[in-house]
């Protein structure tokens, strides 16, 4: 059953009549300029803002974990939002690394990653971020329709690393080659690209990324995921979700509600990217004065546990989850669940 409290567009004029805020005040001043990009932001050689998900120890270098050195609130700077999240999954798992060495997946892993994305469209965490509209033609709320239209689990051979890093000596892929995959399986399937629709890629175990052959900003070392979008004619909104890890993806002690940490860590990963690559796919939408995004001053802050014997802090349709909160202007805070 999907949690329905109220109207988006009734829920949001309401709480700004209640918290005295005028509609210029809420959205600063559309149409200005982004800010500077942030330590979490970095460009492709297009220039298309690339917006990491930052690792525990990153996150804690930029006090970004409770909410420290940003405390928001979110500010429109006049881009499009995704008005309704049509959602496709790519789970790469080849036979081998780069190096040989052994990788998987399991169909349980990719079981409880669906299963998120089935739910997450109507649930608590996407009510928050349902606030978050776009002014381009009038005001537009996101819609609360979408949810996951395709997924595919692709066996094709990992490309020889274009990136080195230490923590995954068996192979490492750059974001032009994570992007020629996607395309690749796109056309396999005749999946097109627009506006609304994201494209996710998980990636299996011991496999590593970096934005490029340079290797400076990588994953597990810097960044945990990261989502991006090329405007233009055809929007393309990709992400990149990295093999699950709780030791530098997790903060300490995070329970397991499903048994599989891996999988659980990945899911509160992936809930992140989606509720930024709503909010600002493009990375000129909704950002803090300091480059931040929604789920970047809510960085591994779960809130209360409620749910199964204190290890969920969600349960949607049956499937306990255990996910970090998003960051709520209405309120000025994380939260688990939205107006």
């Amino acid at each position: 059953m999907r949690l329905k409290l109220c109207r988006k567009t009734f829920c949001a004029i309401a709480s700004l009549v209640i918290l005295g805020l005028s509609a210029a005040a809420q959205t600063g001043e559309a149409n200005r300029t982004p800010p500077p990009d942030g330590p979490l932001t970095t460009r492709d050689a297009s220039g298309n803002r690339i917006h990491m998900f930052p690792t525990v120890e990153k996150a804690k270098e930029l006090a970004l974990t409770p909410i420290g050195a940003d405390s928001g609130p979110l500010v429109y700077n006049g881009g499009p939002v995704m008005l309704q999240a049509n959602i496709y999954q790519i789970f790469w798992v080849p036979a081998k690394l780069q190096n040989g060495g052994a990788t998987s997946m399991t169909t349980s892993y990719q079981s409880l990653q669906r299963a998120m994305v089935e739910q997450y469209v109507g649930h608590q965490l996407h009510d928050i971020i349902t606030q978050y509209y776009q002014t381009i033609s009038g005001t537009v709320y996101p819609h609360t329709t979408g949810g996951l239209l395709g997924y595919y689990v692709d066996t094709n051979a990992y490309p020889a690393s274009g990136c080195t890093d230490s923590l995954t000596p068996g192979g490492c892929i750059t974001d032009a080659q994570l992007q020629a995959e996607i395309q690749r399986v796109m056309t396999l399937e005749h999946w097109t690209a627009a506006g609304n629709k994201i494209f996710m890629m998980y990636t299996s175990s011991g496999e590593g990324s970096c934005f490029d052959s340079s290797s400076t900003q990588c994953a597990y070392s810097y960044y945990c995921a990261y989502h991006s979008g090329t405007s233009g004619t055809t929007p393309f909104i990709y992400s990149n979700e990295p093999y699950g890890d709780t030791t530098h993806c997790q903060s300490g002690g995070t329970p397991s509600p499903n048994g599989n940490a891996a999988a659980d860590a990945a899911t509160s990963t992936a809930s992140h990217e989606l509720s930024e690559s709503i909010s600002d796919p493009f990375g000129d939408a909704w950002i803090t004065a300091q480059g931040n995004e929604v789920g970047d001053l809510c960085a591994y802050n779960y809130g209360t546990n409620t749910w199964d014997s204190a290890k969920a802090n969600q349960m949607w349709s049956g499937v306990y989850l255990e996910l970090q909160m998003e960051f709520d202007n209405h309120t000025g805070a994380c939260a688990q669940v939205g107006p």
